[in-house]
């Protein structure tokens, strides 16, 4: 049954997963030999060399595939021109630089296709410990697998596991971001408590890390209550929403959509418990 899966897997969704192996060993290497050459972008963020060249090989992979590309490192397209498309890929060559720069390891490769402003694929590359996730909504299915150091993406993919959210135990794990953590953040886990009169263990994580935690059941809960950017949550969204998992949005209350006018994402709950904490 999984290598009948694995045969399904469209083309130009090998090509993201390659692409996401050759941006993480780039990555990898800058940040082996610490060159990272860092420099403040207009919002005061991090860029890397590393990010630039991530986003280069990722780009040149992607553009013969014939779908535009929305990604951190590129120039923002107006909306005026991204609104008529159907899909686009969007991508975060290097998602966690601060953890990058760090040295934390906790940094990822995130490449999502959208259609219709839903994530239908994702794959998330952590370049440190060599862990591939992704995600195919429409199948239904995410899996991970370990990178070999050839990549032969096809044979890879057989080898995959197929993961699953977990079944809350009497901890509930939360996942909390190792940078960006806030009183609102502390205030849910608290209400967490609260309501479940369980144990409550907050695990932290940097990028798209937090995503992965969810679809393969280590983490029970993703509360995200602040500014993120599509970027930061599409690739780990679509690996969610292929096990079953969805990507609230706090203010519609709806699931999270993609390609907006406004890339800012509003805060955003992930979670496997029962019921509404805000209920």
């Amino acid at each position: 049954m999984k290598s009948e899966i694995q045969n399904k897997i469209r083309q130009d969704y090998l090509v993201a997963i390659k692409a996401s192996v050759e941006a993480g060993n780039e990555i990898l290497r800058i940040y082996n030999d610490g060159d990272f050459q860092v420099e403040l972008k207009k919002d005061d963020s991090p860029v890397t060399l590393a990010d630039k060249r991530a986003n280069k090989i990722i780009v040149d992979a992607l553009e013969p595939l014939g779908i535009p590309i929305i990604s951190e490192e590129n120039e923002e397209i107006d909306f005026s021109e991204r609104k008529k498309w159907d899909s686009c890929w969007i991508v975060d060559p290097l998602d966690g630089t601060i953890e990058f720069i760090k040295k934390s390891g906790e940094f990822t490769v995130n490449i999502a296709l959208i259609e219709n402003n839903k994530p239908v694929f994702g794959v998330i590359y952590i370049p440190v410990s060599r862990a591939l996730y992704y995600g195919d909504v429409k199948e239904g299915k995410s899996f991970k697998i370990i990178v070999d150091d050839e990549i032969k993406i096809k044979d890879l993919l057989k080898n995959a596991e197929e993961i699953f959210p977990g079944f809350v135990q009497k901890t509930i794990n939360v996942a909390g971001s190792r940078s960006h953590i806030n009183s609102e953040t502390l205030e849910y886990i608290d209400a967490i408590k609260e309501r479940y009169e369980q144990e409550v263990k907050v695990i932290p994580k940097g990028s798209s890390l937090k995503f992965c935690l969810m679809a393969e059941g280590l983490v029970d809960v993703y509360p995200r209550l602040g500014p993120t950017m599509e970027w930061d949550t599409a690739a780990g969204h679509a690996i969610c929403k292929a096990v079953g998992l969805k990507v609230v949005d706090k203010k519609t209350e709806k699931e999270m959509v993609y390609n907006r006018r406004e890339l800012k994402n509003n805060s955003f709950i992930v979670s496997n418990l029962s019921g509404n904490i805000d209920d």
